[in-house]
């Protein structure tokens, strides 16, 4: 365990003091190594998922994906809450240059590196700087962290076992990935500068909210300061009778920082029928009253309200579900923060966000925004009640996945994402197997498109790089990267050439 202690005085954030009011507002209580972090009296865990080509999908592909995403959710623990957060995050230029653009080298070809750089900088830009991560947060209680461990070892093994259906990866996040995390919400336009070296925090007496912490966090009626930005929590109040499975990647898809949150709290199957049944009999006793009131006015051909026709019916369809369709009873709440730089800002972003939830009603928590915002981060915690009773396949529909970004460290640019307009930066020397071929129509780019790979790798790689080239087009580009280039025939100046007889 490491609890670290609250410093009076920071030299790495303008010697002063965390306020205690930002203080009370995080309600971590402790952190340990292995990213665990202990809440209000729970601890809870957090692991990253990565995204898969569901909206490019066929539909016989995507239903299969769907059928696999509820076998996830059933997989969920009981005895646990889940959270799946979706972060959309300023992308950091410190991470960016370090895994994404090329280094200098000083062997007279940074000039063209250069220019790389400026077109990946570019072409970052025009993706609004901003990158989408996944995230699931299991939280339990425990009696100790000894306990919680063991626990999220198993929770983490059948999360893995889960994912590998969809053709989709988790990975464990360590604590100062975890803490980053929160970083990135907490000082939106900071990202770069985040740092946490955990022995020398502990050295120095320092605590870990130093790393993470803003300078201020006013809660208002209906939105929150925080340093020098605005933001607001909303959450799903009321759902439309039917649901599109793209409403959460679409809601997402509005280019501010912002996280959404879906928490589900997983019944058990014993106490879901019970709950069930109880509902069927209250329903099924009002019937009997007010067909009993209507035989005593001898009105005996009366026929049941529709109203309560649809309950019954509600009702026998849900029990049909838990019992023969492998569904589960899940409590669901769905939670989404917004930030921006200015309050009008703010409310032109909220009226814009309320146009993309395709009937479902979503609305501004009052007075509770500092418990919603507790709700919506990833600590592991829900703090507003405002839950809705979901099947699992109800569940599924607000379906997380949209398209699979491809950003390889050490790889090359290949294009943009038609879907999500992110950069497409793969290093095929980590598949399995990196041959390739470009095809097309004659005048598509083939050429160019080779052409533009060969520099990158021979602006990046210390690979050995030979073109076969009967239309002569390479060699300008080669002698430019400082290449050798070979001319084979019966009259070349190198006297090289093929005896077709050997």
């Amino acid at each position: 365990m490491i609890k670290l202690f609250q410093a009076k005085h920071n030299s790495e954030r303008d010697a002063f003091a965390i306020p205690k009011s930002v203080q009370r507002s995080i309600p971590i209580k402790r952190v340990y190594k292995d990213g665990i972090f202990q809440v209000s009296g729970r601890f809870s865990k957090t692991w990253r998922f990565f995204d898969v080509n569901y909206k490019v999908a066929s539909p016989e592909k995507q239903m299969e994906l769907f059928m696999a995403y509820c076998t996830f959710l059933n997989a969920l623990p009981v005895n646990a809450t889940a959270k799946i957060t979706l972060f959309n995050r300023r992308l950091n230029q410190k991470e960016f240059a370090h895994t994404l653009l090329m280094s200098f080298n000083g062997d007279g070809l940074d000039q063209f590196r250069v220019e790389y750089n400026d077109i990946l900088s570019d072409k970052a830009a025009d993706s609004n700087n901003l990158i989408q991560e996944k995230y699931i947060t299991i939280s339990t209680e425990a009696k100790n962290v000894e306990e919680a461990k063991a626990f999220f070892n198993r929770v983490g093994t059948d999360l893995t076992t889960s994912l590998s259906r969809m053709d989709s990866a988790i990975r464990e996040i360590s604590l100062s990935e975890r803490l980053r995390l929160f970083h990135d919400f907490f000082r939106p336009g900071e990202e770069q500068e985040y740092h946490f070296d955990l022995t020398k925090t502990m050295q120095r007496g320092h605590g870990f909210l130093d790393a993470i912490a803003p300078d201020s966090l006013l809660f208002q009626k209906d939105h929150y300061e925080m340093g020098d930005c605005f933001g607001r929590t909303l959450f799903l109040r009321d759902y439309a009778s039917f649901i599109r499975d793209d409403m959460i990647t679409e809601l997402m898809d509005y280019p501010r920082n912002m996280m959404l949150s879906i928490d589900i709290v997983p019944i058990g199957m014993d106490d879901a029928i019970k709950m069930v049944d109880k509902v069927i009999m209250s329903v099924d006793s009002d019937a009997n009253r007010w067909q009993q009131r209507q035989n005593s006015n001898n009105n005996f051909t009366a026929n049941l309200p529709y109203q309560m026709e649809q309950m019954q019916k509600v009702g026998k369809e849900y029990m049909d579900d838990l019992t023969e369709r492998d569904q589960r009873m899940m409590f669901g709440v769905v939670t989404l923060t917004h930030l921006a730089d200015s309050l009008e800002q703010l409310d032109q972003d909220t009226e814009s966000l309320l146009s993309r939830t395709r009937g479902c009603e979503f609305a501004t928590l009052k007075y509770q925004q500092e418990d919603a915002l507790n709700t919506v981060l990833p600590y592991g915690l829900r703090r507003i009640d405002a839950v809705r009773t979901l099947t699992t396949e109800s569940t599924a529909v607000l379906m997380p996945f949209k398209s699979q970004e491809i950003q390889d460290k050490g790889g090359i640019y290949y294009g943009i994402n038609a879907v999500s307009h992110n950069l497409i930066i793969c290093n095929r020397g980590n598949l399995l197997n990196g041959n390739g071929f470009i095809l097309g129509v004659s005048g598509s780019g083939k050429s160019m498109a080779a052409k533009q790979e060969f520099t990158s790798l021979a602006l990046s790689t210390d690979h050995d790089l030979i073109v076969v080239d009967p239309e002569r087009e390479y060699g300008p580009l080669v002698r430019a990267l400082g290449g050798e280039v070979i001319t084979i025939s019966a009259s070349s100046a190198e006297n090289c050439y093929i005896n077709a007889l050997d």
